[in-house]
C-alpha cells in the first residue's frame, strides 16, 4: 500500500487531540440539578444507553481518520518485471583424438577440457548448446538443446577411442555448422577445441570457414597442448598403461587463426587448464545473451473504501445518538 499524498496523513494527530477533547469535557461535567439524595440512583439498573453513551464520540473520531486516509489517497501498487531474453546458439566442437590423452593438462587434455566445458555450459543461462565431437570421423554428440542437465551428462561421458582415430578438423567444423544451419537465432557460435594438426576428412578446414562465414556463424578456435613435447601414455593390448613417453606437440595455429578470422571470431592457444579456463571466460564476456528488463507499475486508487466506511461509521452515529440514544432537549 502506497500514499499518492502522505504529508496528508500528518492530520491523524487531531484524532487523539478530539479525544483528549472529549475526555477533558465529560470530566468538567454538564447541566445538573441538586436533590437530597443519590442512593436511589445508584441502586437503579443500568440499560443499554448507559453503556452506549460513548459511541458516537468514537464513531465519529474512526470516521474522522478514515476520512483523513483516504484525502491521502491510498494506492495497491503491483510491481511488474518483463524479462525478453534473446539467447545465443552455441556448439561446442571437441577433439577426442587419441592425442587428448596428453599430459601436459591435469589429469589429461580431453578431462581438462571436459571439466572447464561444463563450467562454460553452466554459466550459459537461456542459450541453446550442442555438442559435436571428432577425431578420425566426427559425429553430433548432443543436437542444440537447453536441457543443460542431460548435456552435462553427456559431455562427461565423452571420452576417446570410440571412433576411428585421426584429427579431421574440416568434417568436425561440418558437422557443428550443420547444427546450425536451421537455426534462427540472431547469434550462432561455434567453438572448436582441437591439440592438432587436421590429417583426415574429406572437407579441407577453410572451405568450412567459408560456409560458416556465409551462414553469420561466427568461430572461435582453442589449440591445446604446451609447446615443445608432452607425455603420453602408452597402453598395451589390455589397456593397461605401461610407460610413458614424450610426444611432440603439433598445432596447426596458422589454419585455426584464418578459421576464426575468416568468420568474426578468434583464435586462442590454451597451455595448461588454467589458462584454458580464462580462454572459456573470455569467449563468455564476448558472447553475452541479449536481456531486456522492462518493468510495469500497475495502480489502484484504494481510497473509495475508506470514504464509504467513514459514510456508514457517521449513519450509525446518527442512529445512535438520535435514536437509540434519543434524549429530550
Amino acid at each position: 500500500m502506497e500514499f499518492a499524498n502522505p504529508k496528508i496523513l500528518w492530520l491523524l494527530v487531531v484524532v487523539p487531540l478530539v479525544v483528549a477533547y472529549y475526555i477533558w469535557r465529560a470530566t468538567q461535567g454538564g447541566a445538573s440539578i441538586i436533590i437530597s439524595t443519590t442512593d436511589s440512583l445508584r441502586k437503579a439498573p443500568r440499560t443499554l444507553r448507559y453503556y452506549l453513551r460513548h459511541l458516537p464520540i468514537a464513531l465519529r473520531t474512526v470516521a474522522l481518520a478514515l476520512i483523513i486516509i483516504a484525502s491521502a489517497r491510498p494506492q495497491s501498487v503491483e510491481h511488474e518485471t518483463k524479462i525478453n531474453t534473446e539467447g545465443i546458439d552455441i556448439v561446442l566442437a571437441v577433439d577426442i583424438s587419441g592425442s587428448m590423452l596428453a599430459r601436459d593438462f591435469q589429469p589429461d587434455r580431453l578431462s581438462a577440457a571436459k571439466e572447464v566445458a561444463a563450467q562454460f555450459v553452466a554459466a550459459r543461462q537461456g542459450d541453446r548448446i550442442g555438442l559435436v565431437v571428432f577425431a578420425g570421423e566426427a559425429f553430433t554428440q548432443t543436437p542444440l538443446t537447453t536441457d543443460q542437465s542431460s548435456l552435462q551428462t553427456l559431455l562427461g561421458r565423452l571420452r576417446s577411442g570410440v571412433v576411428e582415430d585421426g584429427t579431421a578438423i574440416g568434417n568436425g567444423l561440418a558437422t557443428a555448422v550443420n547444427r546450425l544451419r536451421e537455426s534462427d537465432s540472431k547469434s550462432k557460435v561455434i567453438i572448436l577445441l582441437t591439440d592438432g594438426v587436421n590429417n583426415r576428412g574429406q572437407i579441407a578446414p577453410l572451405t568450412v570457414a567459408d560456409i560458416a562465414k556465409e551462414q553469420g556463424i561466427k568461430v572461435y578456435t582453442i589449440g591445446v597442448g604446451r609447446n615443445g613435447t608432452a607425455p603420453y601414455p602408452v597402453f598395451d593390448d589390455r589397456g593397461r598403461e605401461v610407460y610413458t613417453v614424450d610426444m611432440k606437440v603439433e598445432i596447426d595455429e596458422k589454419m585455426l587463426g584464418e578459421i576464426a578470422k575468416k568468420t568474426g571470431g578468434e583464435y586462442f592457444r590454451a597451455t595448461d587448464k588454467t589458462s584454458l579456463e580464462r580462454i572459456y571466460e573470455q569467449i563468455n564476456s564476448m558472447e553475452k545473451s541479449k536481456i531486456e528488463k522492462v518493468e510495469l507499475t500497475h495502480t489502484n486508487e484504494e481510497y473509495l473504501i475508506y470514504v464509504l466506511w467513514a459514510i456508514a461509521l457517521l449513519l450509525l452515529e446518527f442512529i445512535v445518538k438520535y435514536i437509540v440514544l434519543k434524549r429530550i432537549p
